[in-house]
């Protein structure tokens, strides 16, 4: 495996746990490291002290060997996203609180800090209506909107936010200012 992208994965999902945009057992990160390939978190890793034996290497090839098995759960989400989208270098699925709690109540994020009004105008939430087959379509339906979509970012009602880039720091800039819009946007209606 590449060591330069793992060194990168491993710092800022690191900050990610800290954050507690990562849960124990919940969440996955990834990066292209060839045309066919990517490196992502195995299933069962927490992810806030990494090192190289948490991770796995996957081919974007029909054919699955073992290492399937023991990726995370969201490696075919991520596999779908490299194989239709041609910028996407790295990709990550996080549950940051605030956000996936505004999704609850909200259809739509319309920021009013100055940060996040500077990035989005307005972010929509995604609904995914019906929890007991979410599994089944999420991989379809994550990245139909991202090949439909300029958006690099999606959150989903209940589910979390899945994101790429193909800048690692901005990517996690987009997530860090989304979650702090809506942690502000929580708070200012809880003072109302």
């Amino acid at each position: 495996m590449d060591s330069y992208l793992l060194n990168e994965i491993k710092h800022i999902s690191n900050s990610m746990f800290k954050k507690n945009y990562f849960g124990v057992f919940h969440g996955s990160i990834s990066a292209r490291d060839s045309v066919n390939s990517f490196i992502i978190n195995k299933k069962e890793t927490i992810l806030d002290d990494v090192s190289e034996e948490n991770f796995l290497q996957l081919s974007c090839s029909k054919k699955k060997d073992y290492r399937w098995n023991e990726a995370s759960t969201d490696a075919k989400i991520h596999e779908q996203i490299y194989n239709t989208l041609p910028n996407a270098k790295y990709i990550s699925y996080t549950m940051p609180p605030f956000s996936t709690a505004y999704s609850l109540k909200h259809t739509v994020v319309i920021p009013q800090d100055y940060y996040g009004h500077q990035l989005f105008s307005r972010v929509e939430i995604y609904d995914p209506k019906n929890f007991n087959d979410w599994a089944e379509r999420s991989t379809s339906e994550i990245t139909s909107f991202f090949k439909n979509s300029s958006d690099k970012l999606l959150l989903i009602k209940g589910f979390g936010l899945v994101s790429y880039d193909r800048d690692l720091t901005e990517m996690v800039k987009k997530v860090a200012i989304l979650e702090n819009s809506c942690k502000l946007l929580t708070l200012s209606a809880v003072m109302e």
